[in-house]
């Protein structure tokens, strides 16, 4: 078959010159109206004149041969031979013509002539046999059919088919054909040997009732070969007695058959002149059967009679077809084949079922020449087609892609668009894996997947088996639209609707098969959400939905997310897991895949939380890293925000004394620092940060300490300016409480004085009042300070403050009458009293201070009782005199 091919491909070449030399040849020819010639292909006739275009009919576009013969051929005769070779050329296509018979040359059109040629058309012709033994006149160039060998079953049923049209030559049509030589037997595009070159036949002269008589002519050497018999094939009777008959005709298949066989493919004792016939006379009357050892032993006895130089000895033509050579499988098969036109459908049928075993016993180029050209033509019955379906795909088995597209596939084309009989597309389904090998993907897309799509839709569940058994092996060749569209739509839907276990079970298994050619979006989109409207539970449904839920986890290129195994599928397997129909072997596996997928869960979800916990620490820290600047912003600076720019004059008097006092305010509570007397037995000590021994006193417990004498701090600047001491007198915590609870490891003393802060909710009971007689105190209730409450604490400090203003005067004037000046130079206590030397900045209490009017000296705390006051001299009359009202007092603080 190969062979076959490159012949094909080497006569193709040569199309584009064909074309130029038909353009020349055949212009006024009529073929050429209703035919288009393709490629010069081969040659045949007398002296192979006749050459041979492959080509069809313009208007059926049906393959044909178009055989031409070009008149300047003849341009080396003069006119007699050239008109007698003419009119031999003419007489034999006419009567070509006229018979039909299968095993003689089909005409298409009858014989055209015009000025330059003769051209007539038949059926498909491969070529001459003499082209394949080598003789390559008129022929296309290069042309070289040595490489095509006949095989013996070829020769055998060639050999079979010239006997049939010889038999029917002579015993219907009663005919001698005169000529029978390897230029007269052409090889059609079936494989088919067929009579050619009538251009010597005679005709029988007697009447029907009477033996045949054949009019002689002998053969003349003075006119050229091309207008006589071939000698090499022509009987002896014609040459040495002048007389031809049936038997002469047998002779020259004799000689024809023994060519066949030589290793030279050359004639018994061939010849060149027509005075050398008489010799070779001679030795085919010595012929022995060692000459003969090329053909076959069953033949060989057989060729030897038909050499014979007597005719009677001649076997006929009948009598030739009933040898035992011709007794095989593979002859019977095809003369079978040959046959089935006349044959009813039973018959056929019933011939059809062997024919696939008899293949096995054919070559393949005898398969897909003859065999398969003799099957396509029952094709067009639907009813025949499941019958010859096996046997064209046991010739597919051993085609070549090129063979089957161009043989086969045409054929098999309309036969997938049949649903009915059923037995069509069971046999395709079967064979399906034949097709997909050797159909080209294109062809798949086109006309195969079709037919499975129709074989999803049909009502056989056998149908729907073996569609879903066959759909995953071309997968790969399917596209995402057709996938999407087409094919999972099928298969879900047939999946829900069918009441068959085993469709439902092959669904899922093709579902599963299909998951590594699909993307991982439609297998999460389409595939999985329908797995749980399968509304069967049986345990091989289960075990198929179970069998894509872990391929589509496992699969690298798939992978289900966390979120559709938390939210869908947990929530679906999960329930599975009691039902009652599960094996041990099948619950454990289920559980085992919902175990799988929960650790799944589990990891990710945690490997995110502490991602996101680590991200926010990150956060954290480089917060914390980066400086934060705060704008120093100075609370007055909105009071005087309108200063300095020439508005005074818009601004009221009480605005302008309002903005002067609260400038006055601020100017106090940043230069006043307010600090606690010490006693005397911490005088020498260095003062206590106030800001660190405020955060121990801000506490609600004391911190006890080894200094008997030493009292905490109070208030910072800050502190002071927070509760308002620099606005209002009764801010700053200092009272001598009456109350006083005694430190651990403090002893009491008669002269110290004790400074306690007090709670804003026990102001009014206890005022700040100094008792000689009471032991140092503590920090009773720490005031728990906030933005919040700071103005509530400065007014229960005020409002405690007036109510007790008389109270806090009196002590005041009796404490200092009682003792000497703590101010003066001369008192000796004034040191261990205030716990800290004179040189201290009293400038803010100083100021609190009234003056002398004589002199607005400051008038000292202690000299304003009437026992000390040194100032003005007075008894205790000028005391009471002198002393504060509870106006001037809250004058004084305001």
């Amino acid at each position: 078959m190969d062979v076959f091919n490159k012949v094909i491909s080497q006569v193709s070449s040569s199309v584009s010159s064909t074309v130029s030399q038909l353009s020349g040849v055949l212009p006024g020819n009529p073929v050429t109206r209703e035919f288009e010639s393709v490629a010069h292909i081969a040659s045949a006739g007398p002296g192979l004149l006749w050459k041979i275009y492959k080509g069809y009919k313009r208007s059926t576009k049906q393959e044909a041969s178009i055989f031409v013969f070009e008149k300047r051929q003849l341009e080396r005769y003069n006119k007699n031979d050239r008109d007698m070779i003419l009119e031999i050329l003419r007489r034999g296509v006419v009567q070509l013509t006229k018979i039909r018979h299968p095993k003689i040359l089909i005409v298409q059109h009858p014989l055209e002539e015009s000025r330059e040629s003769l051209a007539f058309a038949t059926e498909p012709v491969f070529a001459s046999l003499a082209n394949i033994l080598g003789q390559t006149t008129n022929m296309p160039q290069p042309a070289n059919m040595s490489d095509y060998k006949f095989f013996d079953i070829e020769i055998k049923y060639g050999l079979l088919q010239v006997s049939e049209g010889l038999a029917f030559l002579h015993t219907d049509v009663k005919l001698l054909h005169k000529n029978i030589c390897p230029e007269s037997i052409v090889i059609n595009n079936q494989g088919a040997w067929k009579i050619f070159g009538l251009d010597f036949c005679i005709h029988n002269t007697s009447p029907g009732n009477v033996a045949p008589v054949y009019l002689f002519e002998p053969y003349s050497p003075s006119i050229p070969k091309a207008c006589q018999p071939n000698l090499d094939f022509l009987a002896p009777e014609c040459v040495t007695i002048q007389t031809h008959s049936p038997a002469s005709d047998m002779f020259s298949l004799g000689m024809l058959t023994y060519t066949l066989h030589a290793v030279d493919k050359k004639c018994l004792f061939p010849i060149k002149e027509y005075q050398q016939y008489k010799g070779r006379v001679q030795e085919l009357k010595k012929l022995s059967t060692d000459k003969l050892n090329c053909i076959p032993k069953d033949l060989r006895d057989f060729v030897k009679l038909l050499l014979n130089v007597t005719p009677e000895v001649r076997p006929d033509a009948h009598q030739f077809l009933k040898i035992p050579y011709f007794d095989e499988v593979g002859i019977k098969t095809l003369t079978y084949l040959d046959s089935l036109l006349q044959w009813d459908n039973l018959q056929k049928s019933q011939f059809y079922k062997g024919l696939p075993e008899a293949l096995t016993k054919l070559p393949q180029r005898v398969k897909v020449q003859r065999v398969l050209a003799c099957l396509v033509h029952d094709l067009g019955q639907p009813v025949m087609v499941p019958f010859i379906l096996p046997s064209i795909f046991n010739i597919a088995e051993n085609c070549t892609q090129q063979e089957f597209c161009m043989h086969i596939f045409p054929h098999l084309k309309p036969i997938m668009k049949l649903m009915e009989p059923i037995q069509i597309l069971l046999l395709m389904l079967q064979r399906m894996e034949l097709l997909l090998k050797l159909t080209p993907a294109a062809d798949v897309q086109q006309h195969v997947l079709p037919m499975l799509y129709r074989g999803l839709d049909s009502d056989s569940p056998q149908v729907h088996e073996l569609c879903l058994s066959v759909l995953p092996t071309f997968a790969g060749l399917l596209d995402h639209s057709n996938v999407k569209n087409s094919l999972l739509p099928r298969i879900k839907k047939l999946c829900l609707s069918t009441s068959t276990l085993s469709v439902r079970v092959n669904c899922l298994l093709c579902v599963g098969r299909l998951l590594e050619h699909l993307d991982k979006w439609l297998v999460l989109d389409e595939v999985l959400p329908f797995l749980p409207q399968i509304p069967s539970r049986e345990p091989a449904v289960l075990m198929g939905i179970l069998g894509i839920y872990k391929l589509a986890l496992n699969h690298k290129k798939l992978g289900i997310t966390k979120e559709i195994i938390a939210t869908r599928v947990l929530p679906f397997l999960i329930p599975l897991c009691i039902e009652n129909g599960l094996t041990l072997q099948q619950f454990t596996a289920l559980t085992t895949l919902v175990k799988d997928m929960f650790q799944i869960v589990e990891a990710e979800h945690r490997t995110k939380l502490e991602q996101l916990n680590s991200v926010k620490d990150e956060q954290k820290t480089l917060a914390s890293t980066v400086p934060v600047v705060k704008r120093k912003i100075n609370e007055f600076e909105l009071g005087n925000a309108f200063s300095g720019l020439g508005l005074e004059s818009f601004v009221s008097e009480s605005q302008n004394k309002q903005l002067s006092e609260q400038k006055s305010l601020h100017t106090f509570e940043n230069q006043t620092t307010i600090e606690p007397i010490k006693s005397s037995a911490t005088a020498e000590k260095p003062p206590k940060d106030l800001s660190s021994s405020l955060l121990d006193d801000w506490i609600g417990t004391s911190k006890p300490t080894s200094d008997s004498s030493s009292t905490p701090k109070l208030f910072s600047s800050s502190v002071s300016h927070s509760f308002g001491i620099n606005q209002n007198f009764n801010s700053l915590a200092l009272s001598m409480n009456n109350q006083s609870m005694n430190m651990p490891n403090s002893p009491n003393t008669s002269n110290n004085s004790t400074h306690t802060l007090v709670n804003n909710q026990n102001w009014n009971s206890l005022p700040l009042s100094p008792n000689n007689n009471q032991s140092m105190g503590t920090i009773a209730r720490p005031i728990h300070y906030s933005p919040m409450n700071a103005s509530n604490i400065q007014q229960n400090m005020i409002s405690g403050y007036n109510q007790h203003s008389n109270t806090w005067s009196n002590n005041y004037n009796q404490h200092f009458s009682q003792n000497s000046n703590p101010w003066s130079s001369n008192n000796s206590n004034a040191g261990q009293t205030c716990g800290q030397d004179n040189s201290q900045n009293w400038s803010a209490l100083d100021n609190l201070l009234p003056t002398n009017n004589s002199n607005n000296a400051k008038i000292p705390m202690n000299m304003m009782s009437s026992q000390s006051n040194t100032f003005h001299g007075n008894s205790s009359n000028s005391h009471r005199g002198n002393a504060l009202s509870n106006d001037e007092i809250m004058d004084l603080l305001s």
